[in-house]
């Protein structure tokens, strides 16, 4: 089970979630701004964070900004709908995932087991070798094997494979990536990016029509699943 803090202004979500939580076994600790979120964070040590963006004193965004200068722990945003630019904002800041408001419990819960995994497959990530189902991926030698069949890619493909693979679970946006691979004057360059995926697919994926290991976030970028994770 897991620490988790809960930070959100309504007190009747604060309530609900650390009921429902602390239901389930998970050590449930509560902020009602971001000055104290941040404190808790600090303090605490929380194994994830659960984070409205909108609150006094500090913004969900400036949590983030201040959170992720010290600590990687799994950040699950929340954003009401619509809010699709708060959302693509505080994963570049980088929050793990993300919740729309109104929200199921299902979901969060299933989010929450997927950030936990994940974490726990982020702190191996300096290890030369990560396996991901059928997929290993050896940075130590730059192959990639799927089945125990070498696939060759590209410099490209190779660098966006180990990038997603490297925040497995975790939502990148595509000017994370864009940036990250081809440089700030490519931030923009959604079709490339596009057309790179695509050919990755149809390299790593059973179904490139239907990938399993590279998802869609429609809107905002994608996300590395290892083949165990939930939808």
């Amino acid at each position: 089970m897991a620490r988790i803090l809960v930070v959100d202004d309504e007190p009747q979500i604060r309530r609900m979630l650390q009921t429902v939580l602390s239901a389930y076994g998970h050590t449930v600790a509560i902020a009602p701004d971001g000055a104290a979120a941040v404190a808790q964070a600090a303090n605490w040590q929380p194994e994830v964070m659960i984070l409205d963006l909108g609150l006094p004193q500090l913004d969900g965004l400036e949590v983030v900004r201040q959170v992720r200068s010290w600590s990687r722990v799994p950040i699950i945003v929340l954003t009401v709908r619509g809010a699709e630019q708060d959302k693509v904002a505080a994963l570049d800041l980088g929050a793990d995932d993300y919740l729309t408001k109104p929200f199921g419990m299902d979901e969060l819960l299933a989010r929450l087991r997927v950030a936990l995994r994940n974490a726990a497959w982020r702190q191996g990530a300096d290890e030369p070798v990560v396996v991901f189902g059928p997929l290993c991926i050896d940075r130590a030698r730059r192959r990639v094997a799927l089945a125990g069949q070498e696939v060759r890619l590209t410099p490209t493909e190779y660098q966006l494979l180990t990038l997603l693979a490297a925040s497995a679970g975790k939502v990148l946006t595509h000017q994370h990536i864009l940036t990250t691979i081809w440089g700030p004057g490519a931030a923009d360059d959604v079709p490339t990016l596009r057309v790179f995926i695509t050919q990755l697919r149809k390299k790593i994926e059973p179904n490139p029509a239907q990938p399993i290991l590279i998802r869609n976030e429609p809107g905002i970028g994608y996300r590395f699943q290892a083949p165990l994770d939930p939808p």
